[in-house]
């Protein structure tokens, strides 16, 4: 523990680049409170070791709480902003294209299930669909597999 308080500035690095590594690698920039004092902790271990700050603890928590708070002032804004820009183009799968034959009719009042990959899936079309019909998936949501009639 000694080398800790004898290595203040070092801690303070470490301790910045561990939460910094915790924010991005494992929860990846879900929440901002990590960030926020991983960049604090990274300037007060700098401004320790450059000697512009006193190297004990009560100075380092002081200093890490002032810079969490000027973090967490300019970089809000940006970075709430760079999680709202969202690509709002739907991913691909392997399902869209899949062709089958329906093996019961398939309407706005009858959605049967068609197991597929091990997974029962629930269908829906746009218009009326009898059984024996080659359809095609033309979108997918969380059970639920949209087909249309293959002309």
């Amino acid at each position: 523990m000694s080398w800790f308080v004898d290595n203040m500035a070092e801690t303070m690095v470490i301790l910045g680049l561990a939460l910094l590594a915790i924010e991005i690698l494992i929860l990846g920039f879900a929440t901002f409170i990590l960030l926020f004092v991983g960049i604090a902790a990274i300037i007060t271990g700098a401004l320790m070791y450059m000697v512009v700050i006193p190297d004990t603890l009560l100075a380092g928590l002081m200093s890490m709480g002032i810079f969490t708070a000027l973090s967490a002032f300019l970089l809000w804004s940006p970075l709430k902003k760079m999680q709202m820009d969202v690509d709002p183009t739907e991913a691909k799968n392997d399902l869209i294209g899949h062709r089958f034959t329906l093996e019961a009719d398939v309407s706005a009042d009858n959605q049967p299930e068609y197991k597929f990959s091990g997974i029962m899936w629930r269908l829906t079309a746009d218009e009326a669909l009898t059984a024996g019909t080659a359809v095609e998936v033309i979108h997918t949501d969380v059970g639920q597999l949209k087909v249309r009639a293959v002309h």
